[in-house]
């Protein structure tokens, strides 16, 4: 299956570029027109009431996705604030992600509340089965945030809200193509009659793709990494009276996505199979008691093939015959009640079940099941108190599979004057460790061990903000920091084990850092923000910055949205200052320092803007640049190594057209 470099001076054009995304306390008008306003179900406010009372929370729009051009969901989350993520080969594939300086495995994705983390393995992201085409919004929240969303929750989480319900019939249909052969088809239909409300959509997306090693092997006969991927979903919500509501959701996904290597490839590919379905019943009556019960399954399956040419001829080899499994599935249930019993005070109670089970034939995971349980209380003040001020307190009991952990989240938020707040989020986190850290018993890699001990996280976000001009201008400050004990790590020191085992460390990781995110609308047409971050990851006593955590990012973005001229246009540049790697046989190599700049042009025909050309440019000065850093391998001859990276998007151009009805 299958347009000049830009260099350290980027920083200063990301700040003086314009943007589009803005903060949850300083959305403009075009970031508000996206939401549906259909009900106040607990589960879906929540990052948003988290938000009021102290968590940083960043909102991406529908209208933010569709300027970009976006395929994936990863792809449309590069201009966030603070957010590293970055696709490992385009569209659909492995991303590494740093939330104000983490792992990949510290962030938390759910998909309308439902954690889709892959259990097997906590450093692989979902990525690749989440099409741009079904985000109604993407919640980022970032800080420690396990009190109501558990494991993997350390340095945030990001939230994919799908379509949402809407009282009257309408939709939408999109079709792009791109110059690497990629067509993209989507859309999704809503509306309601009386008590009954529903919401569809879809989307297949499809690419031939580009050759994703800077070197690769005559060996390697599949060169280039493409993907084929359906998906569906739907949602329906039926009012039982004015206070209840019933609702029920299904996401049906198959894909099949190229797994390559720089050597020997002849087919090597993951052919997904994934549901994610959920009930829920909310109860929104009044101010005194407010809850919700929901209940979730989460099937996600691989049928795995890899087929290696030998080097010098003769009969292809099968490493892993078609239909080799690896996959889990995640099932369980929560409830979440609100309570007012008197003036001043919120009290939240909450209860979390989850059971998993998985196993890979690839790297050999042998069957596992994981049972967990948890608990949930927080307090906090209402405007009954204080309007200005908003301050809770919680803690989090967790009971998983013999590892049972407590933990405590406090926040506080004080707006000074209408324009001016402090707000700040601190408490503990936890990572359960991953099956594959638990379980592994593939005799080419290290071994897992089955007693380890959690993770454990301590952080803190502070931050200062407001408006100015009448709130045609935002700013923000965020000063963070966080420390991991027992960190799991691979012990190669011990005879016994030759590969490596897991275990965990004595050495604790620092994380210390500063983010400003600027914001303005200018003549009500120009859209623009910039952002900086500064992060230093380093385990304790080293002068290192941990391996695939960029120590500094700058974005900036400018829309033009004019709102009497059929015609739109945005730009942004994404700038990765340094960043590491080690790659065997030639130790440690700096593969950042980059920018990107994209480009969008939107056409619309219609004075009701019902129709939509677009233009985007992806990567506009076709840099080549490193997403997973440097790595090694042997090369056709036998002889020695050789050293390669995995290539970001090169120039890509996409066209694409809408329609809205």
């Amino acid at each position: 299956m299958n347009l000049l470099s830009v260099s350290r001076s980027a920083t200063a054009l990301a700040f003086a570029a314009a943007a589009s995304l803005q903060p949850a306390h300083a959305q403009t008008e075009d970031a508000a027109e996206t939401l549906v306003v259909t009900g106040a179900s607990l589960e879906e406010t929540l990052p948003r009431q988290r938000a009021r009372y102290g968590s940083d929370l960043a909102v991406l729009t529908e209208t933010q996705v569709r300027e970009s051009g976006a395929v994936d969901v990863a792809s449309a989350l590069r201009t966030v604030p603070g957010l590293y993520v970055q696709p490992g080969s385009g569209p659909f594939s492995y991303v590494d992600v740093s939330l104000q300086g983490s792992r990949t495995q510290d962030v938390l994705w759910t998909v309308d509340g439902i954690r889709i983390n892959n259990r097997l393995y906590g450093s692989t992201s979902p990525n690749d089965t989440l099409p741009a085409s079904m985000i109604e919004r993407v919640e980022v929240l970032k800080g420690g945030e396990s009190l109501f969303y558990g494991t993997q929750a350390a340095a945030g989480v990001i939230n994919i809200v799908t379509r949402d319900f809407a009282d009257r019939f309408g939709g939408q249909v999109d079709a792009s193509v791109d110059s690497f052969g990629g067509t993209n088809l989507g859309g999704y239909v809503r509306g309601g009659s009386g008590r009954h409300q529903f919401v569809a959509w879809g989307s297949h997306n499809r690419s031939e793709g580009y050759q994703p090693y800077s070197r690769m092997e005559p060996s390697a006969t599949d060169r280039a990494r493409g993907y084929d991927l359906w998906s569906v979903g739907g949602k329906y919500r039926y009012d039982l009276g004015p206070d209840w509501r019933f609702s029920a959701q299904l996401i049906h996904t198959e894909a099949k996505l190229d797994n390559l290597s720089p050597t020997r490839t002849r087919e090597s590919r993951n052919d997904r199979n994934e549901e994610i379905a959920s009930v829920r019943l909310d109860y929104v009556g009044n101010d005194t008691v407010q809850l919700f019960l929901k209940g979730y399954f989460h099937d996600w399956k691989t049928a795995y093939v890899q087929i290696r040419n030998p080097v010098g001829g003769g009969a292809p080899v099968v490493v892993y015959p078609a239909g080799t499994f690896w996959g889990f599935k995640d099932y369980g249930g929560s409830a979440l009640v609100q309570l007012r019993p008197h003036r001043g005070l919120d009290y939240l109670i909450g209860y979390d079940f989850q059971q998993f089970s998985g196993r890979d034939d690839v790297l050999r995971i042998a069957a596992t099941k994981e049972r967990v349980h948890a608990g949930t209380f927080q307090i906090r003040t209402n405007d009954d108190l204080s309007r200005r001020a908003r301050l809770s307190a919680g803690l989090r009991y967790n009971d998983g599979s013999g590892s049972r952990k407590t933990v405590w989240n406090v926040t506080g938020r004080v707006e000074l004057r209408d324009d001016l707040f402090v707000q700040a989020n601190g408490g503990t986190s936890f990572l359960l460790p991953s099956a594959s850290q638990l379980y592994q018993i593939d005799p080419c890699c290290e071994l897992g061990n089955p007693n380890l001990k959690p993770e454990e996280s301590l952080s803190a976000n502070a931050s200062i903000g407001g408006t100015l001009a009448g709130g045609l201008l935002h700013w923000q400050g965020t000063v963070f920091a966080r420390r991991i004990d027992h960190l799991i790590d691979i012990d190669t020191a011990n005879p016994a084990y030759p590969d490596g085992i897991y275990r965990n460390s004595e050495s604790r990781v620092n994380v210390r850092g500063a983010e400003a995110v600027l914001g303005a609308v200018i003549a009500d047409a120009w859209h623009l923000d910039a952002s900086y971050t500064y992060a230093r990851a380093r385990n304790a006593g080293s002068s290192l910055q941990r391996d695939r955590t960029p120590e500094q990012l700058a974005r900036g973005t400018v829309a033009w949205r004019p709102r009497t001229l059929p015609i739109g246009a945005n730009a942004s540049v994404n700038w990765v200052g340094d960043a590491y790697a080690t790659a065997s046989g030639f130790g440690r190599r700096n593969y950042g320092n980059y920018a990107i700049v994209d480009a969008g042009v939107q056409i619309f025909p219609d004075a009701a803007r019902r129709h939509r050309f677009g233009i985007n440019v992806e990567n506009l000065f076709d840099r080549d640049y490193a997403t997973l850093g440097f790595q090694s391998a042997v090369p056709d001859s036998g002889v020695g190594r050789f050293l390669y990276f995995t290539r970001g998007v090169p120039r890509t151009l996409r066209v694409s057209y809408g329609m809205g009805f």
